[in-house]
C-alpha cells in the first residue's frame, strides 16, 4: 500500500481509520528511518486537518500549528503530538469548542498530547518567559486554517529570537550544561538517554536554535547524519518496547539492534556513540563561537570609541613554530605550511594543550585536509610533541577530541580505529575504550615525577588497552600492537621492549596483589621475572594506578593501593639483588678533544653547532627525500670553573633555545696537555624561528662566566613582559636523592615541568648550596624535565645523608616557589 493509499484510508474512516493506517505504516518492514517519520507526520497532518475542518468551515482567524519535533516532521512511533491552536481572539467560545473536537480524539487513541491555545500575542509573551516554549515555536509548521496567522507568528517569533539572542543564548547554554550534568554524556553511557544526555537529540535541537539566531552556526559536516542515526535508534526503541521511552536500557539493546539490522548490541552502541560524539563536538565549537561573538560585541563599541572607529585587529601571540594564539583559540600562523610540515598537527595540539586552549575548527580542518603523513619511523620532534600532548593533563582531552573529529588521530595512529567509540560492557568502566586510554594518560601525567621515563609512562598509558579491538586476551594482542606502534613512532629497541612489557603486564600488579598470596616467594619471583628491571617496575606501578583511577571510582581504593605498593616493595627487593656495574667512562671523540685543547689554550669557552639528522624512510611508492631533522648538537668545552651549568643554561634560555638532552662531565685531556676541561654535549632546538649564530652564543657565554651578563635579570624582565598563560596545571616538582645510584658521588634527581630557564635555576641553586658537580645528565621528555646531578662535597666524596637530603629539600623548595 502506498503513502497515498494509507492517507486516503485514514481520511475515509475517521479516527479508527487513522489508527489502522498508522499501525500499518509502523509495521511496514520496507519503510523505516526518515521516510517513515515523514510519512507518519503527513498521515497525522491529514487526520488532524480533517478534525479541524469538520464543522468549522465558517470559523475565521484560527489555525492549527505543529511545534517541536512534530513541527520538524520527526514523529517517532510513540512521540508526543506538540500542537498549538492559534486564534485571533475574536470568538473564544468557538475556539474552545474546536479545541475539544481536536484534543479528545487524540486522547481517545492513547496518543500523548502537548497542547496549548493562544493568540499570537500570548504565544510571544509565553515564549519570552519560557525558553522551552520559544525553542518549540522556532520549529512551528502550519497544518490547517488561517495561513497568514501562522506565518505572522513564525515571523515574529524568529525576529524576537534574533533580537534577544545575546540574552537567550547564554540561558540556553546554561540549560544544556545543567542537563548534561544531570544526564551524563551520551557517547560514554551504557544505558544512554538518546534525547536528554549530552550529545543527544536535545543538543541537536539547541544547535538548530543557535543557527536560527544568525549569531553563530554549528559545524554541519556529519551533523544531519548524526541526528538521523539517533532518531532511527529511537524509532526502533519505541517499536521494540511499545513505550514512549528515550533510554536505551541494556536488556533492550539486542532487540533494538536486530530491528535496525545491526550485528549486535555493541555495534548499536558504537553507532550511537559516534553520532553523539559528532553532536557533542559541534556543540563545543558552536558555544565557543557564541561566546567569542558575544565578547566581541560587548568590547567593540568601547574599542571603536577609543580608537576612533575602524575594526580592531585580533592579536596573535606565538605558541610554537607555525602555531599562534588568537582570540582565545589556537590557530595556524600565516606562514604555516601544513603540506610541508608533517609534525604540525602534533605541534599545534601540544601547544594548545599546554596553553589550556582549544584548537580552532578551521585549523584542525586545514591540517586534516593538507598535511602529509609522517615518515616511518617518526622524527624525534613528532614523538616529543605526542608525549607533550599526552602529558598536558585535562586539556589533552578537548584537544584530542578535536583531532579525532577530523580523522587526524586515526591518520597518525591507524590502530586507534579499532578502539574508537568501542563500548565496555563492564560496570566498573565509565568510559569507552578510546576515552579510557586518554583518561589514563591524563591520570599518568600526574605521576610523571615518580618515574625516570615519563615519556614511556605516557605512551604506555595511551596504548595499554589498544588490544581491546581484537579477539582474545587484549593484553596479548596489545603487546604485539604496542611493539609496532612504538617502533613506528621512533622509540629504539630497548624502549620498544619496555613499552611492550608494560602493555602485556599492565594488569599484573593489581591482579597479583589482590588475588595471590604475597607471602609465597614464588608469587614475588614470578612478577620480578615478568617485569625484569627496577625501571620497568617503577613505570608499571605508576601505570597500574593511572589505569585504575581512569577506569572508575570502583576500580581503585586505598586498600588496593596499599596491596599493590606492598607487592612493588617485595619485587623491588628481589630485583635489587642484580646490581649493575659502574659504567666505564666514554672516550672523547676527535671533535670533543679538539674543542677541549682549544679551550685550554685560550682559557675561554669554545663551542660548535651541528645539525643532527636521520635518514628518511624509503618506500616503493616514494623516493627518498631529505633527511629528517633531529635537532642541533651543541658541544661546549669550558676550562673547569664554578657556575658553568647555570651560565650555559641561562645563555640558552635567553636565546629561546629548548634543551632536549644535556650532559656535563669532566673530560680527560691527552697526555702532555695540562688543565681541566668541562665538556657539555647538548641537543637543543629553537622555540621559534632559526638558531642564533655560534659566535653570538660564545660571546654571551664569556660574559656570563665573567659575571658581566645579568642572566637572572634578563630572564626576569622577559617573564614580566610576557606573563605566563593560564594553561595546564602541572604536578609539583620532585627532588630526591638516589642513595644507591653511585659510590663516587651523591645523585640528586629532579623531575619537574619543563620551562624556559629551568636548568639555569637548578644549576644556580646547586652552586649556591656549595656542592661540586661531577657530572649532569639532563633530558626533556615531552613537557617533563628529568635530570640527574652527580655532586660531591669539596673533598670530592659523596655528601653525608643528612646534607644530601638538605640540598634536595632546598632545591625542591626553590622549584616550588
Amino acid at each position: 500500500m502506498t503513502s497515498t493509499d494509507v492517507r486516503k484510508e485514514a481520511e475515509d474512516s475517521g479516527p479508527s481509520g487513522y489508527a489502522a493506517a498508522r499501525l500499518r505504516l509502523l509495521t511496514e518492514e520496507a519503510r523505516s528511518g526518515p521516510p517513515r517519520r515523514s510519512a507518519l507526520s503527513e498521515l497525522t497532518d491529514d487526520w488532524l486537518a480533517g478534525l479541524f475542518t469538520a464543522g468549522s468551515e465558517e470559523l475565521r482567524g484560527v489555525s492549527l500549528v505543529a511545534v517541536g519535533g512534530y513541527g520538524r516532521g520527526e514523529l517517532s512511533p510513540r512521540s508526543d503530538l506538540d500542537l498549538l491552536l492559534l486564534h485571533d481572539g475574536s470568538d473564544n467560545q468557538a475556539v474552545a469548542a474546536l479545541a475539544d473536537r481536536l484534543w479528545y480524539p487524540v486522547w481517545d487513541l492513547g496518543l500523548a498530547l502537548d497542547h496549548s491555545v493562544r493568540t499570537p500575542a500570548e504565544a510571544r509573551k509565553t515564549a519570552g518567559e519560557d525558553l522551552k516554549v520559544q525553542l518549540g515555536l522556532l520549529d512551528a509548521r502550519h497544518l490547517v486554517g488561517d495561513l497568514g496567522l501562522t506565518a505572522g507568528l513564525r515571523t515574529s517569533v524568529l525576529a524576537d529570537w534574533r533580537n534577544q539572542a545575546p540574552k537567550r543564548l547564554p540561558e540556553l547554554q546554561e540549560l544544556c550544561a545543567e542537563r548534561a550534568e544531570r544526564q551524563g554524556e551520551l557517547q560514554y553511557l551504557l544505558e544512554p538517554d538518546l534525547k536528554e544526555a549530552r550529545g543527544g537529540l536535545r543538543d541537536a535541537t539547541a544547535l538548530r536554535a543557535v543557527a536560527a539566531s544568525w549569531l553563530a552556526d554549528a559545524p554541519r559536516e556529519g551533523l544531519d547524519d548524526a541526528r538521523r542515526r539517533l532518531l532511527d535508534v529511537r524509532d526502533a526503541l519505541h517499536l521494540t518496547t511499545g513505550r514512549a521511552t528515550d533510554r536505551l536500557a541494556l536488556q533492550e539493546q539486542d532487540q533494538v539492534a536486530a530491528e535496525l539490522g545491526l550485528l549486535d548490541a555493541d555495534t548499536l552502541l558504537r553507532q550511537v556513540y559516534e553520532a553523539a560524539r559528532v553532536i557533542s563536538y559541534a556543540s563545543d565549537v558552536t558555544w565557543r563561537e557564541v561566546g567569542r561573538v558575544l565578547r566581541a560585541r560587548s568590547v567593540r563599541p568601547r574599542l571603536r570609541a577609543m580608537l576612533g572607529g575602524g575594526k580592531p585587529v585580533a592579536e596573535r601571540s606565538p605558541l610554537a613554530e607555525g602555531v599562534v594564539e588568537q582570540d582565545g583559540e589556537v590557530v595556524l600562523a600565516r606562514a604555516a605550511r601544513p603540506e610541508r610540515d608533517p609534525v604540525l598537527p602534533l605541534r599545534a595540539a601540544a601547544a594548545a594543550a599546554q596553553a589550556g586552549l582549544p584548537l580552532s575548527l578551521h585549523a584542525v580542518r586545514r591540517l586534516a585536509a593538507t598535511v602529509r603523513p609522517l615518515p616511518t619511523p617518526w622524527p624525534a620532534e613528532a614523538r616529543e610533541q605526542l608525549v607533550t600532548l599526552l602529558g598536558s593533563g585535562q586539556p589533552t582531552i578537548e584537544v584530542w577530541e578535536a583531532l579525532e573529529a577530523e580523522g587526524l588521530i586515526t591518520q597518525l595512529l591507524p590502530d586507534w580505529e579499532r578502539v574508537r567509540c568501542r563500548p565496555q560492557r563492564n560496570a566498573v568502566h565509565i568510559w569507552t575504550v578510546d576515552r579510557h586510554l586518554i583518561e589514563t594518560a591524563v591520570r599518568a601525567s600526574e605521576f610523571t615525577r615518580r618515574v625516570s621515563r615519563p615519556d614511556l609512562l605516557l605512551v604506555a598509558a595511551l596504548l595499554h588497552d589498544i588490544g581491546k579491538g581484537w579477539p582474545g586476551d587484549h593484553s596479548v594482542a596489545g603487546e604485539i600492537i604496542a611493539k609496532d606502534v612504538a617502533a613506528r613512532i621512533g622509540f629504539d629497541r630497548t624502549e620498544v621492549a619496555v613499552l611492550s612489557t608494560l602493555v602485556r603486564h599492565h594488569l599484573l600488579l593489581v591482579e597479583t596483589a589482590t588475588r595471590r598470596d604475597l607471602d609465597d616467594p614464588a608469587t614475588v619471583r614470578s612478577v620480578a621475572e615478568a617485569v625484569g628491571s627496577q625501571g620497568t617496575l617503577e613505570l608499571l606501578h605508576a601505570l597500574t594506578e593511572a589505569d585504575a583511577l581512569a577506569t572508575g571510582p570502583a576500580a581503585w581504593s586505598s586498600w588496593r593501593g596499599s596491596l599493590v605498593a606492598d607487592l612493588v616493595k617485595r619485587v623491588s627487593a628481589v630485583l635489587a639483588g642484580d646490581v649493575p656495574e659502574e659504567p666505564e667512562a666514554a672516550a672523547a671523540t676527535a671533535e670533543q678533544e679538539r674543542l677541549a685543547i682549544e679551550a685550554v689554550a685560550t682559557g675561554s669557552p669554545v663551542l660548535s653547532l651541528r645539525a643532527q639528522t636521520e635518514p628518511p624512510a624509503e618506500s616503493a611508492d616514494e623516493p627518498a627525500g631529505d633527511p629528517e631533522p633531529l635537532g642541533v648538537e651543541l658541544l661546549i668545552a669550558v676550562p673547569d670553573q664554578p657556575r658553568v651549568l647555570p651560565a650555559v643554561a641561562g645563555v640558552l634560555a635567553m636565546h629561546r633555545l629548548t634543551v632536549r638532552t644535556a650532559e656535563l662531565r669532566a673530560l680527560e685531556l691527552p697526555s702532555g696537555v695540562e688543565g681541566s676541561v668541562l665538556l657539555l654535549n647538548w641537543r637543543v632546538a629553537a622555540e621559534y624561528g632559526s638558531l642564533p649564530q655560534a659566535a653570538r652564543l660564545r660571546a654571551d657565554l664569556v660574559r656570563a662566566l665573567d659575571g658581566s651578563l645579568d642572566i637572572a635579570g634578563r630572564l626576569a624582565e622577559r617573564d614580566a613582559a610576557y606573563p605566563r598563560r593560564r594553561g595546564v596545571v602541572a604536578p609539583p616538582p620532585r627532588v630526591t636523592v638516589a642513595s644507591a645510584a653511585s659510590h663516587l658521588a651523591t645523585v640528586i634527581e629532579v623531575r619537574a615541568q619543563d620551562a624556559p630557564g629551568l636548568l639555569f635555576r637548578i644549576g644556580r641553586a646547586l652552586e649556591d648550596a656549595g656542592v661540586r658537580m661531577r657530572s649532569a645528565h639532563v633530558s626533556t621528555l615531552g613537557a617533563n624535565a628529568v635530570d640527574a646531578f652527580y655532586v660531591t662535597g669539596h673533598s670530592g666524596s659523596p655528601l653525608p645523608g643528612d646534607e644530601a637530603a638538605a640540598v634536595a629539600r632546598k632545591l625542591e623548595e626553590m622549584l616550588r616557589g
